[in-house]
């Protein structure tokens, strides 16, 4: 397992880490992600550390917090061996301090989250959605309360535009508070919107990117083809709604694709998928989820090896998607690329 630099923090994380989503399984949506238990669990926290991926990444609104808990229980005894990363600012309730990232909410919710971790420090505690309501000095002002209590080591957001990233790590900077170190995106073959603006600013700010969903909402599988129904079994059938919308012939255009390279390879669509991940500029980890051992041992065959440039080229060219304005009156024209050289061609 390679370990990698998260942005420019001191932080190293393994370029694999494990979401721990699937723990709890509470609710419509995380009883069709998974409902692994505490047993369970600790099994597959075992195989994960066997393997080197330290970094298990969770959030208070995953099942209700019963993801928190469930890590919480399948990590004991071994804190000094695993990072703990997880996420707040999503509703947790109907209360006035139940949602978003003001200072009441944010140090409430820092303790709960030690509370159900079993811990007395969180690794990476991130922002699973910009508050606009609450002012950015606030927030800040709160983390960094919390770093200097040792309660959290290091800090990052989910889910945040430019502007809004911007203009968090530039009031960071004006007020001397602790800069956001990651930025939780969703990026995959048949998802590339983070290229466009996130990845550069990533770039120019020294923000490690740490990847959800890499195999498209559960659509990377090679279990979804053209001129195939979906499959009776898939959590697509129920969760679909809730993640990241793709277009069919985009999707088929890519698995095409995967389907070549796993020939060349013998690997896995799944292990393609990420490993594609892990070559683009600024990622410093991808989450990768597992409900059973089979699962995970798959998902962790990703790493140890390497598209060649020809493979990569060819998955780049059947991902690839017009640029969004205002990048694609300048991005097609070689012209400005002095102006502001593309990170990724």
């Amino acid at each position: 397992m390679e370990y990698r630099q998260l942005g420019t923090s001191g932080l190293m994380v393994p370029e694999l880490s494990f979401g721990a989503g699937t723990f709890g399984g509470r609710g419509e949506l995380f009883e069709a992600w998974g409902t692994t238990g505490a047993q369970e669990a600790r099994r597959l926290v075992d195989i994960c550390l066997d393997a080197g991926v330290t970094m298990f990444d969770t959030a208070d609104v995953y099942s209700g917090g019963a993801s928190e808990e469930v890590l919480g229980q399948a990590v004991k005894g071994r804190r000094d061996r695993v990072l703990l990363s997880t996420k707040t600012g999503l509703p947790m309730g109907d209360g006035p301090h139940d949602a978003g990232t003001s200072r009441t909410r944010l140090i409430r919710a820092c303790e709960d989250a030690l509370r159900r971790l079993g811990t007395d420090y969180i690794d990476l505690f991130q922002l699973h959605a910009f508050d606009a309501a609450t002012p950015v000095e606030e927030v800040l002002d709160a983390l960094d309360q919390l770093v200097r209590a040792g309660k959290v080591r290091h800090t990052g957001v989910s889910n945040f535009s430019g502007w809004q990233l911007m203009k968090s790590l530039a009031a960071a900077e004006r007020h001397g508070r602790p800069r956001y170190a990651a930025h939780q995106v969703y990026y995959s073959l048949v998802g590339r919107d983070y290229e466009w603006e996130l990845m550069p600013l990533a770039a120019d700010q020294g923000v490690g990117a740490v990847v959800w969903s890499p195999l498209g909402w559960g659509r990377l599988t090679g279990k979804v083809r053209r001129g195939q129904p979906l499959p009776e079994h898939s959590r697509l059938h129920r969760t679909a709604d809730y993640g990241p919308p793709v277009a069919d012939e985009d999707l088929y255009r890519v698995v095409d694709v995967l389907d070549e390279i796993a020939q060349e390879t013998g690997r896995s669509i799944p292990q393609i998928a990420i490993n594609w991940l892990l070559q683009r500029p600024t990622v410093s980890s991808v989450i990768i989820g597992a409900r059973n051992e089979e699962q995970l041992l798959q998902n962790l065959g990703a790493v140890g090896w390497a598209l060649t440039p020809d493979q990569i080229a060819r998955l780049d060219a059947a991902s690839a998607r017009p640029a969004p304005y205002p990048y694609y009156p300048y991005y097609r024209q070689e012209a400005f690329a002095r102006l502001s050289p593309p990170i990724v061609r």
